[in-house]
């Protein structure tokens, strides 16, 4: 062996031996030339190794310095199966060899397509065939451009990256595969950086199930176990979710309820407990706040590190998609909340993944989110707009789930977001937007409507920023709904004054109507409400105990007769008076008192008059599906509407906002007929006053409001009335 040889074997084995060798299929396994020898192999603090051939004698390799071991003869290895019998001090094990395996991709020419990507990346479980033989196995694959050397460190190998480096393939991406690894291995990434230096352990970007603190290990998982029942609810006729009712019950699954040991809830039991009962409640979806892995769970799962795996607070994957069946089977929905707008900076996450800031931009005016102390991604490079828009895909496929609700779209669209003047660098035309961000939100809302036609996907934007739930070939972002926080921020806003003033902002509540039908708007009255001392909704209503109840009834019924899909954070169905504590369960103990059930009553009757009216839903985004009845009725704080659906049929909707009753209150409308009532959110059912009203208003020939004829109705004290014209 000559000098040039030595030196480049000599240099080899030292890059081992600090986890720096990028190349290990070059140098480790059976050799390319077999008259140089026929194996190598690297068993960092081994003994000895023994080549292991079916049907032959083992085979004692010889020592090459001081954890290298080669079988010298001259045989070609190439296209045999082997194993390595590793005497660890005494102890043996055998191995099956992962360096002979080296074809571990080049088949599959999708690899890139955000649909595909999550059948790839990461760790899998696949089958390789070698000398004839289907060898199963795990197949690591990670994106690191710029690292110099990487490693898989798990529970196999000691968590020594010394062990299995892995081979830097196509497109920046390493990969290795571990033949006849078991699921349930725990595992990280040992990077170094593009100077080889070293990195802090990195969980798999792409890994589907993790451990919590402190380890916050990456564990593997297979997808193709779990059997589902839900195949009725995935065989349901596509629909135009805008002329649905929509009625969606927003969750924090560790605060819903908790065990009577104060313990969370895994996902099992909180399917056992919670689907009977949003059923029950008459709820369309349940609308889950972020499930994807986070280490702070103070951050409510809005400081997302594993994006493909389900917080492991709960359960595995498995228990998680049990939840989600569990709904299904009930009827239910399931949306998630989804967080493409910032990642944290913990270490074991994506921040400076392969020593360079391969997911977001290195200037802090671009990358950096002042308000949440976490990185921006960075949506104009490739590789972080495929790993989203796969990720969104993902959810949909391998969980079943029915739709995404995005969080902070607005944050992702205006690059002076929360920035003052000097923190900020305009787009290429010298504006504010984030054309970046703009194209991969797009781009999303193509693949999830292409590939989930039944999907919905909702954003959360809080401001005016035009289309968002226009289609893409229209100009719009392509969302199917958007939160609509200026009808949340009024309304709220309005209904928190006392009766005695409400006059004077009368303007407030009838706002929102001007621009109603915008955008495909749900109604929202979400978590963000109800913390950091904004108080509870209940809560936020003036007046005595009574009032303040009776308020929060009037205004639930205000809130279900305007167009709009609704959406109520856990706890208001009821009248939660303390705001949410992510740390306890909601206040069932409330449940014991009347009024409390009073406003849970209604809020299932709420339910179900939207779910059969087609008048309160049908025509939601479409402004023929409202008209205004009364609307400047301001020293009363009267407000009236109709509701329209396509057959024309006509829902009535009264509000009034002060405790004041009117017995007798002429009302002008369209058409001649009887009106029935429905609902009155004043009944004795609901622990209401039970202020006498009529069941059947007739039409009188007495003009009002420029209509021809009119109806003389009794409105109770803080309420809403429900007539429908028949």
């Amino acid at each position: 062996m000559n000098t040039k040889t030595v030196d480049k074997i000599t240099q080899a084995y030292h890059q081992l031996s600090q986890a720096s060798f990028a190349e290990p299929f070059s140098f480790l396994g059976p050799y390319v030339n077999p008259k140089h020898g026929a194996l190598r192999v690297w068993m960092p603090g081994a003994t000895s190794v023994a080549l292991l051939v079916d049907g032959e004698p083992r085979i004692v390799l010889d020592r090459e310095g001081n954890s290298g071991f080669v079988l010298t003869q001259s045989r070609d290895l190439r296209f045999t199966h082997y194993k390595l019998a590793v005497d660890w001090n005494g102890t043996e094990q055998v191995i099956d060899d992962p360096y002979q395996y080296h074809g571990i991709y080049a088949e599959y020419d999708d690899l890139h397509t955000p649909k595909a990507m999550y059948h790839h990346m990461g760790a899998q479980f696949v089958t390789l065939e070698r000398d004839g033989e289907v060898i199963s196995g795990t197949r690591f694959l990670v994106y690191a451009p710029h690292a110099s050397a990487c490693s898989v460190v798990a529970d196999f190998n000691q968590w020594d990256g010394r062990r299995t480096p892995m081979q830097r393939l196509d497109y920046g991406i390493w990969g290795i595969f571990i033949p006849e690894l078991p699921e349930g291995t725990r595992y990280k990434f040992e990077l170094k950086g593009p100077n080889g230096e070293g990195l802090p352990h990195k969980a798999d970007p792409w890994g589907f199930f993790a451990e919590q603190h402190p380890s916050f290990s990456s564990v593997t998982y297979d997808h193709s176990r779990y059997q589902w029942q839900d195949t009725q609810w995935q065989n349901r006729p596509v629909t135009e979710k805008r002329k649905q009712a929509l009625s969606f019950y927003e969750l924090h699954p560790g605060s819903w309820r908790r065990d009577k040991d104060g313990e969370f809830l895994n996902y099992r039991q909180l399917a056992e407990e919670l689907v009977p009962y949003l059923t029950d409640m008459g709820y369309t979806h349940v609308e889950l706040m972020p499930v994807s892995e986070h280490p702070f769970y103070g951050s409510w799962g809005y400081q997302p590190v594993g994006l493909f795996a389900p917080t492991s607070r709960f359960g595995s994957p498995d228990d998680f998609k049990y939840f989600v069946d569990a709904c299904h089977q009930a009827g239910l929905g399931v949306v998630l909340d989804w967080v493409p707008a910032h990642f944290p900076s913990d270490d074991h996450g994506l921040a400076n993944f392969d020593g360079t800031p391969l997911y977001h931009d290195p200037d802090p005016r671009r990358g950096w989110h002042q308000d949440w102390n976490s990185f921006i991604y960075d949506m104009g490079r490739e590789n972080v707009r495929r790993f989203l828009v796969s990720n969104a895909l993902y959810w949909f496929e391998q969980f079943h789930i029915d739709g995404i609700r995005v969080d902070a779209v607005a944050s992702m669209l205006y690059l002076d977001y929360s920035r003052s003047h000097d923190q900020w660098i305009p787009n290429i035309d010298g504006g504010n937007e984030n054309y970046d961000a703009i194209a991969t939100l797009k781009w999303m809302n193509e693949e999830v409507y292409k590939h989930f036609p039944n999907a919905m996907t909702i954003a959360e934007e809080s401001t005016a920023f035009p289309g968002v739930s226009a289609p893409t070939f229209m100009g719009g972002l392509g969302f199917g709904f958007k939160w609509n926080m200026g009808w949340m921020h009024d309304s709220l806003s309005y209904i928190q004054e006392d009766p005695v003033h409400r006059k004077y902002h009368h303007n407030t509540i009838t706002f929102p109507l001007i621009y109603a039908h915008s955008e495909n708007y749900v109604l929202s009255l979400s978590h963000d409400e109800v913390v950091y001392g904004k108080r509870s909704i209940h809560n936020k209503m003036p007046g005595d105990e009574w009032q303040q109840t009776a308020n929060l009834r009037a205004y639930m019924g205000y809130m279900y007769g305007q167009p709009g899909k609704k959406l109520n954070f856990m706890g208001a169905e009821f009248g939660q008076t303390g705001e949410w504590n992510h740390d306890d369960q909601l206040q069932w103990f409330l449940l014991q008192f009347e009024r409390h059930q009073g406003v849970q009553n209604l809020t299932r009757d709420l339910n179900a008059l939207y779910r059969e009216q087609s008048a309160l839903f049908e025509l939601d985004c479409d402004p023929k599906g409202f008209e205004w009845r009364l609307q400047d009725a301001a020293d009363a704080s009267i407000l009236a509407h109709e509701r329209i659906s396509e057959k024309g049929e006509r829902v009535l909707v009264v509000s009034n906002f002060t405790p004041v009753p009117h017995e007798e209150f002429r009302l002008g409308v369209p058409l001649a007929g009887d009106y029935e009532l429905l609902l009155n959110t004043d009944a004795k059912g609901y622990d209401g006053s039970d202020y006498a009203v009529q069941s059947i208003l007739t039409t009188e020939k007495v003009e009002s409001e420029g209509q021809a004829q009119s109806l003389l109705i009794s409105v109770p004290p803080l309420s809403t009335l429900f007539y429908k014209l028949s």
